[in-house]
């Protein structure tokens, strides 16, 4: 019972905060960036739906064109005059359709550039809404999206442990999701949820990193870095000032793994923990 709780807890914890006036602010400039988005998009529409309606005039008119340039072996009863007429007209129509279509065009390329301009502005305001750690995932993001992926899977994990060890940590996130999102039931899972928790305990959040220990604790009991994920648990529980939580991962772990490296550790630490409690009365004295 105390193990099933241990697992659990990290999940509990875990959820993030936003603060509410804040939040409002975001959703009043969110809303007001839609109704210029949806405003922009309805006259794109509009204007996509009259070049489509005037393509079908152009080559009637392109049609009418090749018909009487062929027929003019044909019409030797007719005068010069005559068949000149009639092809300034069709050529003057031809050309006013054609520079209808050119305005289309330039319009249509007018509103592609604004939504463009207005999906930028509004990436850069949002990011700025949520500060620095939204900068840093939205340069991740692009920085991940220009990386050639591997379609190994070992590859691939491999290359998100490089991008961590090498300090970018922000970009291995991303990386360790998307394997994740992969191959989430495969048992190279839990080496990923194992280094997503370690990029969030690089950066001291602790609850972030406790979610991910946690699915490793309770979905991969039997893989290689369980152990180590027990030992991180602790000293996540002991940074979040939950004392009580912290031995309970130490002592889960010695139990659980007791031949393990982590284990090792564990015992040193429960060792310390049991000569500060025994100390303490003396202290009081």
């Amino acid at each position: 019972m105390r193990r099933l709780a241990l697992i659990a807890l990290p999940l509990a914890i875990s959820g993030c905060f936003y603060p509410a006036d804040r939040g409002r602010s975001l959703e009043a400039r969110i809303e007001k960036i839609d109704a210029t988005q949806a405003q922009l998009q309805a006259e794109l529409k509009q204007t996509r739906a009259q070049l489509d309606a005037t393509m079908p005039r152009i080559d009637e008119k392109i049609a009418e064109v090749s018909k009487a340039l062929q027929s003019l072996d044909t019409a030797s009863r007719r005068t010069g005059a005559d068949i000149g007429i009639q092809l300034q007209k069709t050529v003057e129509d031809l050309s006013q359709l054609r520079g209808q279509v050119e305005t289309y065009l330039y319009k249509i390329g007018e509103l592609e550039s604004a939504i463009s301009k207005t999906n930028e502005e509004t990436e850069k305001r949002l990011l700025a809404l949520k500060g620095d750690e939204a900068l840093k995932e939205a340069e991740a993001r692009k920085k991940a999206e220009e990386l050639k992926r591997p379609t190994d899977k070992k590859e691939f994990l491999a290359l998100a442990q490089e991008k961590a060890k090498a300090g970018d940590v922000t970009l291995a996130r991303q990386l360790y999701t998307e394997f994740l999102k992969k191959w989430p039931k495969d048992a190279l899972a839990a080496e990923a949820h194992f280094g997503l928790g370690e990029t969030y305990y690089s950066e001291d959040k602790c609850r972030e990193a406790l979610f991910e220990y946690g699915k490793l604790l309770q979905e991969y009991p039997k893989a290689d870095a369980t152990p180590n994920a027990y030992l991180r648990s602790s000293e996540c529980f002991k940074k979040l000032k939950m004392q009580e939580e912290s031995r309970l991962a130490l002592e889960e772990l010695v139990k659980s793994y007791p031949k393990s490296d982590a284990a090792k550790t564990a015992k040193s630490r429960l060792s310390e923990l049991d000569k500060a409690k025994k100390a303490a009365p003396k202290g009081k004295k």
